[in-house]
């Protein structure tokens, strides 16, 4: 199991000015920060992050959001990474999220939902790579 997973804090989480607050969380849960850099992605790079999306009806307006303004990349470490990363997230539905995660404390919506995580060690790979040189993991 990997001890990396890949997390966004999203734009409309940085637009509210809470990225610290997330950040604090994510430290709190015992999580080290490996890379962390404040991105402001363009639609086309948004579109080759999602592009295993391309063909969901939410495509369209899930990379116009992710593109809208500045997001915080991250890379993570703990051990299982990935399902440790998704539990704090807690559920995509903010509603139904359990009480002390993320999404419950921080999103508005299903749409803008705070945070993103990978979810699997697969995709966490691919992600950070998506992101991040080796050069800028610590």
């Amino acid at each position: 199991m990997s001890n990396l997973t890949f997390g966004i804090i999203k734009p409309d989480a940085v637009r509210k000015g809470v990225q610290g607050a997330i950040i604090q969380r994510i430290l709190d849960d015992g999580f080290k920060i490996r890379g962390l850099k404040l991105i402001h992605q363009t639609r086309k790079h948004a579109e080759g992050f999602y592009e295993v999306h391309k063909e969901r009806p939410f495509f369209g307006d899930l990379t116009e959001f992710m593109s809208s303004g500045p997001c915080v990349v991250m890379v993570l470490e703990k051990e299982n990474a990935v399902p440790a990363w998704r539990t704090l997230m807690g559920a995509t539905n903010p509603e139904e999220a359990d009480e002390g995660t993320l999404r419950r404390e921080f999103a508005s919506s299903i749409g803008e939902n705070a945070v993103h995580g990978s979810d699997s060690e697969e995709n966490a790979a691919i992600e950070i790579a998506y992101f991040f040189s080796k050069l800028e993991l610590v």
